[in-house]
């Protein structure tokens, strides 16, 4: 990893986690975090390593796999601004679950485990927000195994883009940018298959790829 340098509450007040915090807990926060450049295709965490950080992204884009072997690989999500990763490590002694990789290059700021711990000890609000996004993603595990299990891969693209889509000027766009061999490694499914998918949809006037995203329409919620 690159150098690592200080963070500004400035930074801190970008996440969701620390909305309405005083600039004097925030400050207390800034003083235990340390910012790092993570270049693009570089490993943050591997499976199998200590949990030592809670990772916050500030800046770019980074996706969380899971690998076998022979190198097959499972995209688990993908992780933008204000999002975070490394807090079930909090809870537990238990190892990585699971590998992050910058998909673009990013900004992560950088929290030592027993430093959150104590954030979390002073200030409920922040713990309490933990706990939901911990909650938010189970919810989100049970959703992708259902699809896994129920749907057909027309289903679980449509499913995916819903999820991912953002609100710009009133139209439902993915923004992130993805490709479709990601797309492929997250529902399960082949890149060509995904590729035939994806034309089709667009073709039946569901999905309308652009070069800010892809703009869905209100119908693909009924594939």
């Amino acid at each position: 990893m690159t150098k690592s340098t200080a963070v500004s509450v400035i930074a801190l007040k970008t996440f969701p986690l620390f909305h309405g915090l005083s600039d004097d807990v925030l400050a207390n926060v800034a003083r235990v975090s340390m910012m790092r450049r993570i270049p693009r295709g570089q490993s943050v965490v591997n499976a199998g390593d200590r949990s030592d950080y809670v990772y916050f992204v500030l800046t770019g884009s980074l996706k969380v796999i899971v690998s076998d072997e022979d190198g097959r690989e499972v995209i688990l999500s993908i992780l933008g601004q204000g999002e975070l990763f490394g807090e079930m490590g909090m809870f537990d002694e238990q190892p990585r679950s699971a590998s992050v990789v910058a998909v673009v290059p990013a900004d992560l700021i950088l929290i030592a485990k027993q430093d959150f711990r104590v954030i979390m000890r002073d200030n409920f609000e922040v713990a309490w927000r933990i706990m939901c996004n911990l909650a938010s993603r189970l919810r989100n595990a049970d959703r992708k195994i259902e699809s896994l299990a129920l749907m057909d891969v027309y289903g679980r693209v449509a499913r995916l883009l819903i999820e991912m889509a953002e609100d710009v000027g009133g139209e439902s766009v993915v923004v992130r940018k993805i490709s479709k061999q990601d797309i492929a490694k997250m529902i399960g499914a082949s890149r060509e298959m995904v590729s035939r998918v994806m034309k089709d949809l667009g073709q039946q006037g569901l999905i309308e790829e652009r070069p800010q995203g892809i703009v869905l329409r209100e119908r693909l919620s009924e594939v």
